[in-house]
């Protein structure tokens, strides 16, 4: 990797780390279904312009029943289910628990047999989950976290590995920026009712809407652009990288907003990354059979 490619991965997990916070910013005023919402109407029209000006074009209509899932488990669900549970949780355990997403993946791929567990990879995604289970138990002896507000996260990072494994079969072939584009504005409309229909903001202080419109445009829309422009360069597996780095920029900008952050949440984060490294691990390569003569 060029140092630009480091300086990009840096920036863009900057990007995503901070957008823990700003969900809990932006959720104070609020509903969870106008976070999410926001954030795909400012994230889409990022990317739109992006797409202009590069003269690209949109998936062919054969793309866009398939993409329509995809932007309903890798966007509207699992942003609005962040949404939720950081009502209840703060924002660094809500980071911490994003981690797991490459462990959901990882499974989901193998039950599908597109990928192999081999016993290396098994045991980062056995320390995978006994680094969230101390997470969680840190964050609720702190008070940083809910039960139930810790289930929602799950079940959003799980939203994200089965998205991950749909597009990856289903996205082949089609340009990343369009790929973007058309997921963001397909999860804007898919929770464009519910945000209509549902309830609505009362007062809206400066920071929320500004908490809001940085998480669309930054956290969204110029994250996603990062990332494809790195994804181009270098391998996807480098690119994994990001998933070490999201806990600690949400730790620090936790703390940065004044969140307090127990010893057992920094252990969590060292076993879950410690999981992660081990299931990043390259297999040693076989040794040749010796020749017999």
């Amino acid at each position: 990797m060029t140092r630009r490619d480091v300086f990009e991965l840096f920036l863009l997990s900057a990007f995503w780390g901070f957008s823990f916070l700003l969900i809990k910013w932006a959720g104070h005023d609020f509903p969870p279904v106008w976070v999410a919402f926001l954030r795909s109407v400012f994230g889409a029209l990022v990317l739109v312009a992006a797409l202009r000006l590069g003269r690209d074009a949109l998936p062919p209509r054969s793309a866009w029943p398939l993409l329509v899932l995809v932007a309903a488990l890798n966007n509207a669900f699992p942003w609005l289910m962040f949404a939720i549970g950081e009502q209840t949780v703060s924002s660094n355990v809500a980071s911490i628990l994003n981690a797991t997403t490459p462990l959901f993946t990882l499974l989901i791929a193998w039950g599908l047999r597109d990928a192999q567990l081999h016993a290396r990879m098994g045991l980062g995604v056995l320390l995978g989950l006994a680094g969230v289970a101390v997470t969680v138990l840190g964050g609720m002896q702190g008070g940083q976290a809910s039960a139930g507000g810790v289930a929602v996260i799950l079940v959003a990072s799980l939203s994200y590995g089965v998205g991950g494994v749909l597009a990856k079969r289903t996205t082949a072939g089609l340009k990343p920026i369009s790929v973007a584009t058309s997921q963001l504005t397909l999860s804007a409309l898919l929770l464009l009712p519910f945000a209509a229909f549902g309830p609505h903001p009362a007062e809206v202080s400066v920071r929320a809407w500004g908490a809001v419109v940085v998480l669309g445009v930054v956290g969204s829309g110029l994250a996603y652009l990062v990332f494809y422009r790195l994804l181009a360069r270098v391998s996807p597996t480098q690119t994994t990288a990001v998933t070490y780095l999201l806990p600690i920029w949400g730790l620090f900008w936790g703390a940065l907003a004044g969140e307090p952050i127990t010893g057992l949440s920094l252990l969590g984060v060292a076993v879950i990354l410690s999981g992660l490294v081990l299931m990043n691990a390259r297999r040693p390569a076989p040794r040749p059979a010796p020749l017999r003569t």
